[in-house]
């Protein structure tokens, strides 16, 4: 009898015992270049596990499953785990969403769990993350080696990626986070093709690959901070294992590496000393001013050029603008560009063509200009002024005929002080006509035959138009496209506004062209399509570097000569593609 009450109170116990089932993981916390582990725990053996899709991540290991049962004073325990281990794919709060079992009929599921995934983080590989047979001595580091960590604000500096590695292959890499340079300029230096260097890493022999070049002008003094690139790398380790031929196995792997954030401690350009009208120019330059002609008749323009040339921050300064007598009429001017840009900086010219018409006969002065920089090599401004240009016209009214000291005064006479009144009566009926019979009467008589049919063919316009969702979406991306466009002609003054709207003037140009959507918008998807649709590769290639320049300019000094040649650009490519699209 005693061992029956015994057996029915462990059943009875069994019966009350809870059913847990819960998501353990390792850090809520990590770097886009960690690995998480995720652990899902029950007390009970379930059937039918449904596991989350894991979104932002991807697995890297598993799922392990493990099960432990043990009777302790009598008291049994059950426990089942399947685990995991996942790498995120980007940065940002994401969610692991519910997994489920099944359990005496019942479902039960995890709670969500959220993880926040930061910048890549330095850290030390796990020795036991290593494939079987790696003997400890394997490299794989990425490195970002900066020209300059104390520069003056617009002074050139690089930044090169460097991929070291022994010991393994390696297979293949994408970018996981992509550096960003807040408050600098900045230009990728293409790579044309990836070349295999020998080379030594911290005193160990090695081999490594350039990944990325980058000219950088910081446009602030501090501390400036460089977000890490980050790469998932696949890669290939020999084992302990070999094949039938003897051949040593090699076992896939992927590998996340960051070359880690970099902060630059850029100098402010020196207050004492700092010319009058300065704009920024820093490197080393020779400023010319040069007019078309000197000597010209009435009528005649004269184009005078104001050129800067040489080495330094090229696109991220203005040039002095010239000051003319009344009595010449200056427009405004075109911005010319003949820049280059490599490792060592911009260098190249850039110019300002103003045209000039004489009103009047004589000879007038355009005073000397003068043009500030720093010069980088002595650490001191430099000032460079140009000769007075005369300017010589040589026939037309003079100034003094075109304003007389005396004008002449209008006089009224004696037979014109009655001038402006009526001489002639209008006179008018007084009798009035029947509103009955009347072209008003008629015309409110028969005016409903008329709207009535108009208002049905409107209607079913109407209906139509409504119906025609792919219709409605490009009319409406057509609107956006012209209104967008408006905006950024508002807003030429306004560098980051202007842009902003630019580039979304583009876009919805596209959309309503191409009838795609914004996740379609990739640059090879847009060429391609362009391409279909007979536009010159050109005109493709043009429309695909303005929106690119829409992009980082917002982020980088532009002049309103700059930027109305932007929007110059903007209309004339969209005219182009309106003609070439079929």
């Amino acid at each position: 009898m005693k061992r029956y009450l015994i057996l029915l109170l462990f059943t009875f116990q069994g019966l009350m015992a809870q059913v847990q089932f819960e998501a353990r993981v390792s850090k809520n916390t990590l770097g886009v270049n960690e690995r998480l582990r995720i652990d899902f725990i029950m007390n009970v053996d379930g059937d039918n596990f449904d596991q989350p899709n894991f979104e932002g991540f991807h697995v890297v290991a598993g799922p392990s499953q493990q099960i432990s049962q043990s009777w302790i004073n009598g008291r049994s325990s059950f426990q089942k785990i399947y685990s995991y281990i996942l790498q995120p794919d980007k940065k940002g709060s994401l969610t692991i969403k519910q997994a489920a079992i099944e359990y005496s009929g019942q479902i039960y599921k995890t709670a969500p769990i959220k993880v926040t995934v930061t910048n890549a983080v330095a850290q030390e590989r796990d020795p036991n993350d290593r494939p079987q047979g790696g003997n400890g001595s394997e490299l794989l580091q990425l490195v970002a080696e900066t020209s300059k960590t104390n520069p003056y604000v617009n002074e050139p500096m690089t930044v090169v990626y460097k991929l070291y590695f022994n010991g393994i292959n390696v297979t293949g890499f994408k970018e996981l986070a992509k550096p960003k340079y807040n408050d600098f300029w900045n230009q990728n230096i293409d790579i044309k093709q990836l070349s295999l260097e020998e080379g030594s890493y911290q005193g160990q022999r090695c081999y490594y690959v350039v990944l990325k070049k980058t000219i950088l002008y910081p446009q602030k003094s501090g501390k400036l901070t460089l977000e890490p690139l980050s790469l998932d790398i696949g890669v290939q380790m020999p084992t302990n294992r070999r094949d039938m031929f003897g051949q040593m196995i090699l076992s896939e792997d992927n590998r996340v590496v960051s070359a880690g954030a970099k902060t630059i401690n850029v100098r402010p350009l020196p207050e004492s000393g700092k010319p009058e009208g300065f704009t920024g120019a820093v490197g080393k330059f020779n400023f010319v001013v040069t007019p078309s002609k000197t000597t010209l008749k009435n009528g005649e323009s004269l184009d005078l050029i104001v050129s800067a040339q040489g080495t330094g921050n090229m696109k991220l300064f203005t040039l002095p603008k010239p000051v003319v007598p009344n009595a010449l009429e200056m427009y405004d001017p075109v911005h010319d560009e003949q820049v280059t840009t490599s490792l060592a900086g911009m260098a190249g010219r850039i110019s300002d063509k103003y045209t000039i018409i004489p009103q009047y006969k004589g000879k007038y002065a355009i005073k000397p200009m003068q043009f500030s920089y720093f010069d980088l090599s002595s650490g001191s401004y430099k000032t460079i002024t140009s000769k007075e240009i005369m300017i010589d016209v040589l026939d037309g009214p003079t100034l003094a005929e075109a304003n007389p000291s005396t004008a002449s005064k209008n006089v009224i006479t004696k037979t014109d002080q009655f001038k402006y009144i009526k001489t002639k009566t209008t006179l008018v009926s007084i009798a009035k006509n029947d509103f009955y019979g009347s072209d008003l009467y008629l015309g409110l008589i028969f005016a409903p035959f008329i709207i009535i049919p108009l208002i049905i063919l409107a209607k079913k316009k109407k209906e139509a138009l409504d119906s025609d969702v792919t219709g409605n979406r490009i009319r409406m991306n057509n609107k956006l496209a012209k209104k967008y466009l408006s905006q950024a002609k508002k807003h030429l003054n306004n560098k980051e506004p202007f842009y902003i709207a630019l580039e979304k003037a583009m876009h919805n140009f596209l959309k309503a062209k191409l009838h795609i959507e914004t996740s379609e918008m990739s640059k090879d998807n847009i060429r391609e399509l362009l391409l279909s649709r007979n536009a010159t590769p050109e005109t493709v290639q043009n429309f695909i570097n303005l929106t690119e320049n829409c992009e980082f300019a917002r982020y980088a000094p532009a002049s309103s000569a700059s930027i109305q040649q932007d929007y110059d650009k903007a209309v004339l490519i969209i005219s182009e593609l309106e003609k070439q699209i079929v």
